[in-house]
């Protein structure tokens, strides 16, 4: 079935689009086309910034307590819940997500991720009275005011909600802009929206391609922008940003290393890690793709996890026996393809894949690709894939494999595999990433994440990601005052 969205959601209503333009969906497996929408103009942002920022300055979400829109919040999960099948089956439509990932990844977490945010309004406190030499403070925590947020393709549906849970219950209003690849999605959080009565204005959904986003970046009427995305973009944003001191939290790439220490247990650490490389076919900005290994054990673990990577199932995303389905988009299959060729031509040896699959015709897939004799200063090692391909390189001596894995631009994510765990712990302390697991993938929603170096600014998930969407307020009062 194709679905057609005929309408923008600005204002709490669906409404037709200035524009005649339409984006069009095609699945990544085969080309068939999946849906459309239309595709906002200036106009229509223009609508959507006046409509968040009537419903910020005059409405009465930012007027209620958390708890008040904690409650509301409550009732868009219910009404998501129950459609989780519904939305792995289209996200796997959109992306080429295997929907056994799509199942547990891309409509489970959002569901946990909007329950915990739920949770923790109930009981947030928004302000509190502090002692001073000069008299006490009343230290409020207010919202920010409108946001815009930029989701990426690769877990529309999740990134989506990273930033419209915490940002709904700070009590700011939102102007959202999904990837042109990924834009259907959303129309459930809409439907949602629409369905338990939230204020006009307080959710706004703009499908659009790179000029509606970079006009909501700059835009006057919004007071904060987050994004996830690559990194050249975030750069991108920050300047714009800079120039009016907007607010911005950005969550940008990574080139992560997953360590395999001399005592790991290999049978649960190769698995481990080379779960962690692929995760969404390798369209992850955490996945682990550089594999550090002592060069004692270097062969027998290429062994392993060529093995692995040989055994995985590439096809249709649909069928629940697939592992890794297609890259998003022609483009993205050619940017993976053309990094594979680069790293053969650096000097690295492909040890399995290197290639298109052969049998899948009109879908973009690419071979799960293993390099071995990998120098951590090839493009390969330092760069950004963002497919099916992962580097080996080995090391001598765990100071050495914490100079490798902190030798990148980025800090996102990484791992540790060891016997010891203790071990573990003290290696994960040296290293520069915002976030890291020791024997394990450590996906944690009520912890921090975000990135060091040139992989973001500001966190996400706990109640850190909350903080980015509260403005700090002190309001120094009489000794006698005694707080209602």
């Amino acid at each position: 079935m194709v679905i057609e969205r005929r309408e923008l959601f600005i204002d709490g209503a669906f409404t037709p689009s200035d524009s005649s333009e339409r984006i069009e969906v095609r699945s990544p497996a085969d080309g068939q086309i999946v849906g459309s929408v239309p595709e906002a103009n200036l106009t229509d942002l223009d609508r959507a910034v006046a409509a968040a920022r009537r419903a910020f300055d005059e409405g009465p979400w930012p007027r209620l307590t958390m708890a008040e829109r904690a409650e509301q919040l409550g009732r868009v999960h219910g009404e998501l819940n129950g459609r989780q099948a519904e939305l792995a089956a289209l996200v796997t439509e959109e992306v080429g997500t295997p929907i056994s990932f799509s199942t547990m990844v891309q409509a489970m977490v959002p569901m946990m991720f909007l329950d915990y945010y739920v949770n923790l309004g109930r009981t947030y406190a928004t302000e509190d009275v502090r002692p001073g030499m000069l008299g006490p403070s009343i230290v409020v925590q207010e919202p920010v005011g409108v946001v815009g947020a930029i989701v990426p393709w690769n877990y529309p549906f999740y990134l989506t909600l990273a930033k419209v849970a915490p940002a709904l219950l700070a009590g700011c209003t939102v102007v959202i802009k999904p990837a042109p690849e990924t834009p259907l999605d959303i129309y459930l959080l809409a439907e949602a929206v629409e369905a338990v009565g939230l204020p006009p204005g307080v959710l706004n959904v703009l499908p659009a391609g790179r000029e509606v986003g970079e006009a909501l970046v700059g835009h006057p009427g919004v007071d904060k922008i987050s994004f996830t995305g690559s990194t050249a973009t975030g750069r991108r944003i920050m300047g714009i940003c800079a120039e009016s001191v907007r607010r911005v939290t950005l969550e940008l790439g990574g080139k992560s290393a997953c360590i395999l220490l001399d005592d790991a247990d290999l049978d649960l650490a190769v698995p481990g890690a080379v779960q962690a490389a692929t995760l969404n076919s390798g369209q992850t900005c955490v996945a682990q793709t550089r594999l550090l290994v002592p060069r004692a054990r270097h062969d027998e673990v290429v062994e392993r996890v060529v093995a692995l990577f040989d055994a995985m199932v590439v096809g249709d995303p649909r069928d629940p026996t697939t592992t890794v389905g297609p890259m998003v988009s022609a483009r993205q299959q050619e940017r993976v393809l053309g990094y594979i060729d680069i790293g053969e031509r650096e000097g690295a040896k492909v040890a399995t894949g290197g290639g298109v699959p052969s049998g899948l015709a009109g879908g973009h897939y690419v071979e799960p690709t293993v390099f071995v004799g990998v120098d951590n200063g090839m493009r390969i090692a330092q760069e950004e894939i963002f497919g099916p391909v992962l580097a080996v390189i080995p090391y001598e001596g765990d100071d050495a494999a914490v100079q490798l894995a902190n030798d990148s631009i980025y800090g996102l994510s990484g791992a540790v595999w060891s016997g010891d765990t203790e071990r573990g712990v003290a290696l994960a302390r040296r290293i520069r990433t915002g976030s890291f697991a020791v024997n394990g993938l450590g996906m944690n929603l009520a912890a921090p994440f975000g990135g060091f170096k040139q992989s973001g600014i500001g966190r996400e998930l706990g109640p850190e990601g909350l903080a980015p969407y509260l403005e700090y307020k002190s309001i120094s009062v009489p000794g006698d005052y005694v707080a209602s």
